[in-house]
């Protein structure tokens, strides 16, 4: 009688073992700093704001403190008594990342404001963050928040002054940039530029998804385990890349429709100030009807002229005017007819 070889998924501790050595390197699970002492982790690490954050009770003793987190995979344990922190409890909670390497010290947020509408104006106010991510994310956008534009509003009695830009927009904009970023390109980490007229957020590492497609499909990261923390502290959208909300907010505030723009070796996204569809590029209007068309169609809905007339702020008695954004927008293949046959049944993306 034969021997019965025994399969290796029969042992589930040596097979998980296993598929963790065939995985591919994993930048956050990487090491920020080796073998440190705990008192070395408990000043670098910010282990107050990683409990209030994920609303924990603080442990009343440093073991304990020390297993929660490593339990999130922010340290590791090594021999002696000694630590490693790892890439992701650096990234996310460091006190000072000038404290760890170069490499990643430069991820710090980059936050830069200029007078007016270039680069070639002066430079108002400069930020360079020392905080981890989540350590300091709302700092960061309280500061931002700060130095945004005011419009003033004229209601029945008073005036309020509203910010250029929507809050919520920006603070998932800022929290996409932080995630989606390509840990591995070196020298580089998010940059935060605000004009007069607009704000731009820059991340290094070109997107996985097409811009075209970023707010309808599931967004893919590169670093996974910072998505979920963060989005376990609710610093961003728990499902999708929470664009929809940020294209919707920005239709309900009738504003251009930002810009998301792949390069070589980054993103940015531009997020534009108050507009009048006459002061609106053809691109810009272009680039509106077809995300307008996009979040109808995830709303279930068809576009049509009437919806883009609304969403442009068009006059009905100039809805011609809609009419031709639509033509020019279809001729660009971003939109098509929902019925070929009544073709005023409305419009979807090119991809419905």
């Amino acid at each position: 009688m034969g021997l019965i070889t025994p399969k290796l998924t029969d042992d589930q501790q040596r097979y998980q073992a296993l598929i963790e050595k065939m995985r591919p390197y994993t930048w956050e699970h990487g090491n920020a700093k080796t073998y440190v002492t705990s008192d070395t982790v408990l000043s670098e690490i910010d282990y107050a704001a990683y409990f209030a954050l994920t609303k924990q009770p603080l442990p009343d003793n440093r073991q304990h403190i020390l297993e929660k987190l490593e339990a999130d995979r922010l340290i590791k344990k090594d021999v002696g008594d000694r630590w490693n922190i790892l890439n992701l409890g650096a990234i996310l909670f460091a006190t000072d990342m000038t404290l760890f390497d170069g490499s990643l010290a430069r991820k710090a947020v980059r936050f830069v404001k200029y007078e007016g509408a270039d680069r070639t104006t002066t430079v108002t106010h400069r930020q360079d963050g020392k905080k981890g991510y989540a350590a300091g994310f709302e700092g960061l956008l309280s500061y931002i928040n700060g130095l945004l534009p005011q419009n003033e509003l004229i209601g029945q009695a008073l005036r309020e002054a509203h910010p250029l830009f929507p809050q919520l927009s920006v603070r998932e904009l800022v929290a996409n940039a932080l995630i989606h970023q390509d840990m591995t390109i070196t020298g580089a980490g998010p940059l935060i530029e605000l004009f007069s007229d607009r704000l731009e957020i820059t991340n290094p590492g070109c997107p996985l998804v097409d811009t075209d497609r970023m707010i309808d499909l599931p967004p893919r990261s590169r670093n996974e385990a910072i998505a979920s923390l963060m989005r376990r502290m609710g610093m961003c959208e728990e499902q999708g890349s929470g664009l929809d909300k940020v294209f919707g907010e920005v239709e309900m505030s009738q504003l251009p429709a930002p810009l998301l723009k792949a390069n070589a070796d980054s993103m940015q996204v531009v997020l534009y100030g108050p507009r009048t569809f006459a002061d609106m590029t053809a691109e810009e209007r272009i680039r509106a009807c077809y995300f307008h068309a996009v979040l109808k169609s995830m709303a279930g809905e068809r576009m049509r002229n009437a919806t883009l007339c609304e969403r442009l702020g068009i006059d009905q008695r100039n809805a011609a005017q809609a009419t031709t954004v639509i033509r020019k927008t279809m001729d660009a293949d971003l939109i098509k007819y929902a019925d070929e046959e009544h073709p005023r049944a409305g419009y979807y993306p090119w991809w419905h």
